[in-house]
């Protein structure tokens, strides 16, 4: 029974152990148990099957091409033919392993992550790179320097030296990222970008470039009330005055040449736009409409344009960098080419009617008579303002003298008062019962209108 027992226990050993090498010859060029690779389970499957298995779930991974503004540009390579084969990580992956410690791997489960090698179509490559926005850029540049005006921008430098893409060298670091398993290429740090060293001709535009865009980064800002103008680009680039190849002129000295004609050109256009003086304007009447008022009164801007060219003259020569209020001739209440603004005082000589604004609210509303038009002393259309205020005063003209508690006047003889010797305003009376210009207007309502305006307060005088 000893002897059986014995025999019995040697014979098991003895398999037990045959098992053992068994298995360990089997895992030389089979994964060993409880192996896990990218997700797939490869116990006891050759290099092979793992490969088949790994290569069908593969995805074809996205190259990113980043420039250094932070822009990204992608290729997918399941464009490109891609396809992925982990026989060689494989291959490396089976021979490291040990196979007499394949009992370990029972007791505890082992995962693994490898990477394929990828092999795409390098034409279809080449394409999908030539497809990109700096490729086709960098195609389309000549190695050249130019300068050029543009009515938009001003002076532009067309600069076909710096910045370069080297294709070539791209396509080979999109291979060196796809073999890297990276699949990323920073165009800057992979020394893709270079600069051409410029011809002696070439040195001479880059300087003359240099003196033309720091005169045209010009810091002087007119301040116009309602816009504010800067003068650095378009405007001031027009300032330099040009050789007979169309490039700004240089002086004896080396340095660009400013044009006191085209600054001149540029103080017009300012008055052109701003001034409002002697100009028929558009209005928005209380009654609804838009009326053309005539410019034949009193009210308005005009810019000093001998002043202002002195002014610019001198602060381009000095290269000030500040906001510039112009100088004016004559200024209205408010600065801009609105100059108007929303307090003012509104005559309807149609509808025989006054209106007072104050911050754009209507604070006064009355019937007025204004000039007989009957007698040829129809009250003027026209922008007005009031240039004074008087109480307790006697007008007088031919044939008449008429005491009123307040005056307004607002164009040499004609103004806006009080007039107690009439009972009733608006309506037709201006007919043929009118005033001799002046704007007649109720005692109560003219005490409010007085205390209320101000001098200088423009008055919009219209039928």
């Amino acid at each position: 029974m000893r002897r059986f027992l014995v025999r019995f226990l040697l014979v098991g050993f003895f398999l037990a152990v045959a098992s053992f090498f068994l298995l360990a010859l089997y895992y030389r060029n089979n994964f060993p148990v409880n192996t896990w690779i990218n997700g797939v389970y490869c116990t006891g499957k050759s290099v092979e099957e793992v490969n088949q298995e790994l290569s069908a779930g593969a995805e074809a991974p996205v190259i990113r091409i980043l420039d250094e503004e932070g822009n990204t540009y992608l290729i997918d390579t399941a464009e490109t033919g891609y396809t992925a084969d982990y026989s060689e990580p494989l291959e490396d992956f089976i021979h490291r392993q040990n196979p007499l410690l394949w009992v370990q791997n029972m007791m505890l489960q082992k995962s693994h992550v490898l990477f394929p090698k990828f092999r795409l179509d390098e034409e279809k490559l080449r394409q999908m790179l030539n497809g990109l926005e700096p490729v086709r850029q960098e195609q389309g540049k000549e190695t050249d320097v130019t300068i050029r005006f543009s009515d938009t921008e001003g002076w532009v430098l067309d600069n076909g030296l710096d910045h370069r893409l080297n294709v070539d060298l791209l396509y080979e670091r999109v291979m060196e990222s796809v073999a890297d398993n990276s699949f990323e290429v920073k165009l800057e740090q992979s020394g893709c970008i270079y600069d051409v060293d410029p011809t002696a001709l070439q040195l001479k535009l880059l300087s003359l470039w240099d003196k033309i865009d720091d005169f045209q980064q010009c810091g002087i800002v007119y301040d116009m009330g309602d816009q504010m103008i800067p003068l650095k680009g378009r405007i001031s680039a027009g300032f330099l005055e040009v050789d007979s190849s169309g490039l700004p002129l240089l002086d004896e000295e080396g340095e660009v040449v400013v044009d006191s004609e085209r600054i001149k050109e540029f103080v017009s256009g300012l008055a052109e736009e701003y001034d409002t003086f002697g100009k028929e304007i558009s209005f928005q009447s209380t009654r609804g409409d838009v009326v053309q008022v005539p410019g034949n009164g009193t009210y308005g801007t005009t810019i000093d344009q001998e002043a202002e060219l002195a002014y610019l003259t001198e602060a381009l020569e000095k290269n000030l960098d500040e906001e510039h209020i112009p100088a004016y001739v004559r200024q209205g209440l408010v600065r801009g080419r609105n100059d108007i603004g929303d307090t003012y005082i509104e005559i309807d000589m149609t509808e025989q009617k006054m209106y007072y604004y104050a911050d754009g609210e209507l604070v006064i509303e009355t019937d007025v008579v204004t000039g007989n038009t009957g007698r040829r002393m129809g009250t003027p259309a026209g922008v007005n303002y009031v240039y004074n205020k008087q109480r307790n005063r006697v007008l007088r003209g031919e044939g008449y003298a008429s005491p009123v508690k307040y005056w307004v006047p607002v164009k040499g003889a004609i103004g806006i008062h009080d007039a107690n010797w009439r009972s009733e305003f608006g309506g037709e009376i201006y007919k043929t019962n009118g005033s001799h210009g002046c704007i007649n207007t109720p005692t109560e309502i003219m005490s409010q209108l007085y205390d209320a305006v101000e001098i200088g307060t423009p008055v919009i005088m219209f039928y």
